[in-house]
């Protein structure tokens, strides 16, 4: 079998998130496992190959930010004329691409992380958080017979109440890489050592974090803040910084390796992940598996990637004094962080790649034969 994928970036992309991990490990396990072979239509950037493969995993790189929307309908149908192609699959996670329209007819499924709804307007300019918004309101119209697979509960129940049938949506997580991802008792954990990972921007809700620092050394002048990832919003959170404490305990380390970011997770006594929304949050079960228990917000995806007193502590979202409570609380009582600790390391043996593969495989086969999607009963008794 082989898929045509649409994702507008890979995961070497400058601004390469959790879509992109998804992406890249989900593929490679597909050709792995089932010798399904992937072929990635996504938009160029400066020193990457217009055309690699990795893994099993072809990327064909063409297009900027915006003309690489302008340029796929004839690059989808050029690929498909080869008759090399089972299926389509759509990446929805940022702008729509209604493949319907320019290539018709041809078996298709489209890949949800989580929808931006009003939450683009904390990430984008108004215009293109109103295209988002607008684009995103079609769904009923022009994706209402599409199948989907969809990462979490909440993003399935999402698109439910934009009037999409459940009955074509089957709900198959993130998954995570074990062999990478573990405790390693021979790295100490930091007291005080409080991480974030991702996107430097605002739907991350960095700025409520760091309202809530000022409160977190206020309790704990001991402690310090890193904060691992890039974005747009880097030197406007920096300047949020004002008082020389405050300069002191909090470090902007930006882009790192990957074996950085491991090192970083076992080292933390916990990860702070303040999103106003997310697909899964990919980064709290990566902390999880390394021994790190969360504090999170207690939002769509999250609540779902998060066992609230198990793996972590979930407190409402935008709310810098809870945030700030549930810090000091995990980093004032090292029996609750070792409770939450073991926690999280049962909680993240459940998800791995070779199985959200295989769960995976049987919905692209599936879709490639226009045949009703199968039940995911191996995520069912876990997720809901």
């Amino acid at each position: 079998m082989k898929v045509l994928m649409l994702n507008e970036r890979d995961l070497d992309h400058p601004f390469a998130g959790g879509v992109e991990v998804h992406l890249d490990e989900l593929s490679r396990c597909l050709f792995a496992r089932h010798g399904i072979e992937t072929t990635v239509l996504c938009s160029a950037y400066e020193g990457a190959r217009p055309d690699e493969t990795k893994g099993g995993v072809r990327y064909v790189r063409s297009g900027g930010k915006f003309s690489y929307y302008a340029q796929l309908p004839s690059r989808v149908r050029s690929h498909w004329r080869t008759g090399e192609y089972d299926l389509v699959v759509e990446n929805l996670c940022k702008l729509l691409f209604f493949s319907q329209v320019y290539l018709p007819g041809v078996p298709r499924l489209a890949l949800v992380h989580h929808l931006f709804g009003l939450s683009a307007f904390r990430q984008v300019p108004a215009p293109i958080a109103t295209y988002v918004a607008f684009s995103e309101a079609l769904l009923p119209i022009f994706y209402r017979r599409w199948p989907f697979v969809v990462v979490s509960p909440s993003t399935r129940d999402d698109l439910k109440k934009r009037f999409l049938p459940g009955k074509r949506i089957r709900v198959i997580p993130n998954g995570l890489d074990h062999d990478r991802f573990r405790l390693d008792p021979s790295v100490p954990v930091e007291r005080g050592l409080v991480l974030f990972v991702g996107r430097l921007e605002y739907y991350k809700g960095v700025d409520v974090l760091l309202r809530a620092w000022r409160q977190v050394i206020r309790q704990r002048p001991d402690a310090r803040l890193v904060l691992v990832g890039a974005g747009s919003a880097a030197e406007s959170l920096r300047a949020r910084l004002t008082e020389k404490r405050e300069q002191a305990s909090v470090s902007f380390q930006g882009f790192v390796s990957e074996s950085e970011k491991i090192d970083w997770l076992r080292r933390a006594e916990v990860l702070v992940q303040p999103s106003h929304k997310e697909g899964w949050g990919l980064t709290v079960l990566e902390a999880n598996a390394c021994g790190t228990p969360v504090v999170a917000t207690r939002v769509p995806g999250l609540q779902d990637s998060v066992r609230h007193e198990k793996s972590g502590l979930l407190v409402p979202p935008s709310d810098s004094t809870a945030l700030a409570g549930a810090l000091s609380r995990i980093l004032g009582d090292s029996k609750e962080r070792q409770v939450l600790s073991q926690g999280g390391l049962e909680w993240a043996e459940h998800f791995s790649w070779g199985a959200v593969a295989d769960a995976f495989a049987g919905v692209l086969g599936a879709v490639a034969r226009r045949e009703e999607l199968p039940e995911q009963s191996n995520f069912s008794h876990l997720l809901g």
